[in-house]
């Protein structure tokens, strides 16, 4: 809920990168959540801040008191070498966390928290607008108080670049669970979703549906169309419950990617963290590249793009969500769009042809193609996680799993059951 990391004006198309990661505050023992973020968000003078700079990555706040996020503090040249930097930074959140038996936790929703006896809301400053939206949409639920994500920022310049960039985000968007989902069990259940956050996620603005719309965006490609199909009817629905005018439309909006006109950049928000940053680098540097492919028009050009409705993207999406690797995709169009054979796959199949563009490219690190590897060959995080439990697992096997996990994130490890 913090404000994302902000791009310099003039950034043009991948001329910088903004990563935010967001992990939870567990118990070392229990590993129960633990609302004691404020003890680590400690800025030079001593006082509890929101942000905290720590050169390159910052840390922040949000919603709730449980969760710590690291990110950027501007916009990176490149995705390559950020992993290590966050993973240190990990580490020294760690470090001050164990004077406090407490450790972080990695993937996208805790295990067993209930989020209506333990949801805290950050209680300093900014707490005026966490507690509108706390009025507004009741943010004791999963889809507000247990949910971990890594948000990507990309810069644009004008309209054109805009659109075109919008356009592949539409396409990137449905596919990207397939890769990421880590969120297969909550209140001590797998559920029948591998990223049950993007579930919750969907429906934690029931109350106000206009504020999530579709998740995936309107088809909207200029700065004008947006405000007028998006942030305008935002504004309208939220006014009559904000009588203090804290919210702002382009802040309060939640669809799976958003315009941040304020600084010219879109910010995708549908990507569940992993369990070492490698991993979290490793899916984005690979989005990136297919992001590439599209604005540059070489496996569809832009007004193509453009034509692919909501509903269209929204079924592939929803089928990720669910099944991430093994979603068939349904569609030869949205295949041929992705620069695949003009036949249906599977989510994974596709990502890993995509995969071996971008290796051939160059654009994947080394240690982030390893972390790729895992997934592609072993499963997304959520697949391996239910592997490791089993369908119906006790306590006992969920606190032996997620240690397992904690662990990972301190060694900078993939999780291979």
């Amino acid at each position: 809920m913090t404000d994302s990391v902000e791009a310099p004006p003039g950034l043009r198309l991948f001329e910088g990168y903004g990563v935010e990661i967001e992990y939870m505050i567990v118990d070392q023992e229990s590993l129960a959540v633990l609302p004691i973020a404020d003890r680590v968000l400690i800025g030079p003078a001593g006082a509890i801040e929101n942000e905290v700079e720590h050169g390159d990555i910052s840390w922040s706040n949000e919603l709730v008191l449980h969760v710590v996020e690291l990110k950027t503090t501007a916009p990176a040249p490149s995705l390559q070498g950020l992993a290590p930097l966050f993973h240190g930074n990990a580490l020294q959140i760690d470090a001050l966390l164990a004077q406090h038996s407490a450790r972080l936790l990695p993937t996208a929703m805790h295990p067993w928290m209930d989020p209506l006896t333990e949801t805290k809301l950050w209680p300093h400053d900014s707490q005026e607008i966490y507690a509108t939206f706390n009025r507004i949409f009741d943010c004791r639920g999963h889809g507000w108080s247990n949910l971990q994500s890594v948000h990507l920022n990309l810069p644009f310049t004008g309209d054109d670049e805009f659109g075109r960039l919008h356009a592949a985000i539409r396409l990137l968007l449905p596919i990207l669970p397939a890769l990421a989902a880590s969120s297969p069990i909550f209140e001590g259940k797998v559920a029948d979703a591998r990223d049950a956050r993007l579930v919750h996620y969907r429906r934690n603005c029931a109350r106000l549906p206009i504020v999530t719309g579709r998740v995936i965006p309107e088809a909207v490609f200029d700065r004008s169309s947006y405000k007028q199909q998006i942030l305008e009817p935002i504004a309208v629905a939220v006014a009559p419950f904000d009588s203090d005018e804290e919210l702002e439309a382009e802040w309060v909006n939640a669809r799976g990617a958003i315009a941040r006109f304020v600084r010219d950049s879109i910010e995708i928000r549908v990507v569940d963290v992993q369990e070492h940053p490698s991993a979290d680098l490793g899916i984005a540097q690979l989005a990136v590249f297919l992001l590439q492919e599209l604005t540059e028009g070489k496996t569809i050009n832009d007004a193509a793009q453009r034509a692919f409705s909501v509903e269209e993207l929204e079924a592939i999406f929803t089928r990720c969500a669910r099944q991430a690797g093994a979603a068939q995709l349904g569609s030869a169009d949205y295949c041929a769009a992705l620069g695949l054979p003009d036949r249906v796959l599977t989510a994974g199949e596709a990502w890993a042809r995509i995969l071996e563009r971008a290796m051939q490219a160059g654009a994947i690190g080394s240690d982030e193609a390893r972390a790729l590897a895992v997934i592609l060959e072993q499963g997304s995080l959520a697949d391996r996680i239910v592997s490791a439990t089993g369908p119906t697992p006790s306590h006992a096997d969920l606190e032996r799993v997620y240690r397992g996990l904690a662990q990972c994130l301190r060694a900078g490890r993939s999780f291979e059951p």
